[in-house]
C-alpha cells in the first residue's frame, strides 16, 4: 500500500464534507419517519456508517475510512449536532478502519465492506451504551441493533460497493487509483 498523498487527503476530506451534508438531510428524514416507524427506521440508519467504507473502497489506502468519518462528523458537529457527533465519527471510522486493517487493506469486496459497516455499527453501539442510549429491554435492544446491523451491511456492503463500481465504469476512479502500471507512470511525469 502506498502512503496517502495530498490529493488522497483532499478527496477524503471532500467525501467527508459531502457525506456530512447528506447526513444532515438524512437526519431530517430519520426524524420525520420516527412517529410512523419507530423501530423500522433503524433500517435506514446505515447511512451514518457509509462514509468510511465508501472512502476506503474509492481510494483504497490505509487511514481514509477513519479520516472520512471524522471529516463527515466534524461538519455535522459544526452545523449544530455537537461534539458528541465527532466522537461517534471517530469511533465509527475506527471500527471500519480496524476491519480493513484486519484484511491488510487488500480486500475490496461486498462482504468486507459490509463487515466494515457492521464494525462501525458495533463501535457506535459501545458509545450508545456508554451514553445510556442503549438502555432498553433485551428484546428491544436486539431488534434495534439487529436492524442497524442489517442496515449497516446494506449501506456499506452493497450500496457503497455498487456506487464505487459505477464510478469505476465511468473511469473516474482511474484519476484516484490508476489501474495499470502505465497509468501510474503517466502520473509521475
Amino acid at each position: 500500500m502506498k502512503k496517502l498523498k495530498f490529493t488522497d487527503l483532499l478527496i477524503t476530506v471532500m467525501l467527508g464534507v459531502v457525506f456530512g451534508i447528506t447526513m444532515k438531510f438524512w437526519d431530517d428524514l430519520y426524524t420525520f419517519i420516527k412517529p410512523m416507524l419507530p423501530m423500522a427506521r433503524q433500517l435506514i440508519y446505515g447511512m451514518w456508517f457509509m462514509v468510511g467504507p465508501f472512502a476506503f473502497l474509492l481510494i483504497r489506502k490505509p487511514g481514509v475510512a477513519l479520516l472520512a468519518s471524522i471529516a463527515a462528523a466534524g461538519l455535522s458537529a459544526f452545523i449544530g449536532h455537537g461534539i458528541e457527533v465527532l466522537i461517534y465519527g471517530f469511533m465509527q471510522g475506527l471500527g471500519a478502519e480496524l476491519l480493513f486493517a484486519a484484511f491488510r487493506y487488500k480486500r475490496f469486496g461486498i462482504i468486507v465492506a459490509g463487515l466494515a459497516g457492521v464494525a462501525s455499527c458495533a463501535a457506535g453501539f459501545f458509545l450508545d451504551w456508554f451514553y445510556g442510549y442503549a438502555n432498553l429491554e433485551t428484546w428491544a435492544l436486539f431488534v434495534k441493533y439487529g436492524l442497524r446491523v442489517i442496515s449497516a451491511f446494506l449501506f456499506t456492503g452493497i450500496f457503497a460497493y455498487y456506487i464505487v463500481k459505477a464510478l469505476e465504469t465511468t473511469g473516474v476512479t482511474n484519476l484516484i487509483r490508476p489501474v495499470a502500471k502505465e497509468e501510474y507512470t503517466a502520473l509521475d511525469k
